[in-house]
């Protein structure tokens, strides 16, 4: 049982650079003194429907499937380690 713990400590470890780094490749969301007057862009804007397909929507999808992973892994060395003594 310390075998898959080491291997998931391991993987928490190569995600949580990975994490890092995909939080670091996105870019800021301040708006500004414009986007706070102007208010920003409507819901319902061809930019907001379609945001998914260029790459600041990439690396946020891949930034939550990451932390879904870190997060998954971490409870899984939680419970496993209570058992193992």
């Amino acid at each position: 049982m310390n075998v898959v713990i080491t291997i998931l400590t391991i993987l928490l470890a190569i995600i949580s650079v990975g994490l890092i780094v995909l939080v670091m490749l996105q870019e800021g969301n301040e708006k500004g003194l414009s986007g706070s007057i102007a208010g920003g862009m409507s819901e319902t804007s061809y930019a907001v429907k379609n945001s998914g397909r260029t790459k600041e929507g990439q690396l946020r999808k891949y930034t939550r499937i990451a932390l879904t992973a870190f997060m998954v892994i971490a409870l899984a060395i939680g419970v496993l380690s209570k058992y193992v003594k």
